[in-house]
């Protein structure tokens, strides 16, 4: 798959991880402490698979997801503290977040048309500021020369306990099927032929998996001071 050239890396702290890995919230957190940028990528993927469940279309219909893709207009917020995301103008925030959304999204990040075309946004949003941006592709694919790159990662069991906590669910056996969903997404985000899911080769691993989400912002805070980024 060809797309652009990268923009200006240097100023970029990119984070990557499987789903559930609490990745939007440590990396939002990250850019409050930093006075820094936020950028949600994967909010980018909902907001345009949630415009093609809303109208009906296949999500594994890669033409016509790609043709919805290009008539989308998607803006972001980069304020950590006021994060809104909007699709052809209306506020998605928290429709992207339904579970139809969550079940069809990785169909539709797999479409490469589909990764161009929001690449060539997430780096122009990136552009000027410090930015702390997360996603799946970060490091490898969107902003490959970044100075620092995070990987965050933990075991499915660990990622799946914590979504039945948000979602309030205590039932075993919907704990069991929440672990299996996981596996299932882990290994359809790192299979695909287009940008899969892989730490970049200078990545910094973060197992979360014994971790409070405290202690992995104080590492990732960590990380940002020994590469010199505290300016």
């Amino acid at each position: 798959m060809t797309i652009t050239e990268p923009g200006n890396d240097a100023r970029v702290i990119a984070i990557d991880g499987p789903s559930g890995t609490g990745k939007s919230s440590v990396a939002r957190e990250v850019a409050r402490r930093l006075g820094a940028g936020y950028l949600d990528t994967g909010a980018m993927y909902r907001a345009l698979t949630l415009a093609v469940l809303t109208e009906g279309l296949d999500p594994a219909d890669a033409g016509k997801v790609a043709a919805r893709a290009e008539g989308l207009v998607i803006d972001i917020t980069t304020d950590p503290e006021n994060h809104k995301v909007f699709a052809d103008g209306r506020d998605v925030t928290v429709a992207i977040r339904s579970a139809e959304v969550s079940a069809a999204v990785s169909a539709v990040s797999a479409v490469s048309a589909v990764r161009r075309r929001l690449i060539r946004l997430q780096r122009q949003l990136a552009q000027g500021s410090t930015i702390v941006v997360e996603g799946r592709d970060i490091g490898t694919v969107v902003f490959p020369d970044a100075p620092l790159k995070i990987y965050l990662t933990a075991t499915p069991s660990a990622r799946a306990t914590r979504r039945a906590e948000q979602l309030g669910v205590s039932d075993p056996g919907e704990i069991a099927g929440l672990t299996e969903s996981l596996r299932r997404r882990d290994d359809f985000d790192t299979t695909r032929v287009v940008s899969p899911l892989r730490p970049a080769p200078d990545a910094v691993l973060v197992d979360s998996t014994d971790m409070s989400e405290e202690e992995v912002v104080e590492a990732i805070l960590a990380a940002v001071t020994a590469r010199g980024r505290t300016e």
